[in-house]
């Protein structure tokens, strides 16, 4: 009888068990299928519209599976070979923020070339419309002489005008997509052109210049500064350096650092100090013209 009383509330024991795991799969595996859906929503719609703005012409969809193979593959593999969490838990991270990252790169790479387009392509239009060719004529000139990005940028004008838009709202377009103080400039000349006239020929030509004189006034400063920015890498980083040593010395020592609460404590003071540290080398040496 015993036997019997101890086999039935084993299979209880394991009904309830069973139970309990298929409900709490359905409730989590319910509320992660939700997210990663939502995830899967914001991250399409970000990259078409960032890739759009960019004119890479890429689908979202396979970004997103990608993206989604490499957040299963990578952290795994690095599980299995190191057997580190941490440090699986930690690429995975990198993975997610990855494709923001690359997008804002990429945008300010072509911010940067746009900016140093500007005064060929401001010099470029002053001079057909000093030869009697009109606004659009001349920015025609520009799309077609002028390299990417400026060029794709005109073009885009070009053609919302062609389909009908207002011109206040074509330079507003273009200058949510290009939101430079520089070419902020240029579209409020154009604008106050448009409204009440003016020698606009002159103006792109003082625009040209000043334009001109802040980049290499830029490019001046950044090499001034290029000695202090690389004295904020190196003091961030030889600490770094230093530990990783300390690790190949005297590991048994080191250890401590990463597997006691003081080495803890200590593990995050250093990182924050080190954040500070750099932060404040680098504010220091970013001076805006």
């Amino acid at each position: 009888v015993g036997g019997g009383v101890d086999t039935v509330l084993l299979l209880v024991t394991v009904a309830l068990v069973m139970a309990s795991a298929v409900f709490i799969y359905l409730a989590i595996g319910g509320q992660a299928s939700t997210a990663f859906k939502d995830y899967q929503e914001v991250f399409t719609e970000s990259a078409q519209a960032n890739m759009s703005e960019m004119f890479l012409f890429v689908d979202p969809g396979k970004l997103f599976i990608a993206n989604a193979i490499a957040m299963v593959v990578f952290p795994l593999m690095l599980l299995i070979l190191t057997g580190d969490l941490l440090i699986s838990g930690a690429v995975l991270l990198v993975i997610i923020l990855l494709p923001r990252m690359v997008y804002r790169s990429l945008r300010r790479k072509r911010l940067a070339l746009f900016e140093q387009q500007l005064p060929d392509a401001l010099a470029m239009m002053a001079g057909a419309m000093r030869a009697g060719a009109s606004l659009n004529i001349a920015i025609e000139g520009v799309v077609r002489e002028m390299p990417v990005p400026i060029g794709q940028e005109f073009e885009l004008f070009l053609k919302e005008q062609r389909l009908g838009l207002d011109f206040d709202v074509s330079l507003s377009h273009m200058e949510r997509r290009v939101p430079q103080t520089d070419f902020k400039l240029v579209i409020s000349a154009l604008r106050i052109s448009r409204e009440i006239g003016g020698n606009l020929t002159e103006i792109m030509d003082k625009l040209a210049d000043t334009i001109r004189r802040k980049s290499t006034m830029d490019g001046k400063i950044e090499s001034l500064t290029a000695q202090g920015k690389m004295q904020g890498i190196v003091m961030a980083g030889l600490p770094i350096l230093m530990g990783v040593l300390l690790m190949q010395i005297e590991p048994e020592q080191m250890s401590k650092l990463f597997t006691t609460e003081p080495g803890w404590i200590c593990l995050a003071i250093i990182i924050v100090m080190e954040f500070m540290g750099y932060m404040a080398i680098r504010k220091i040496t970013t001076i805006d013209v």
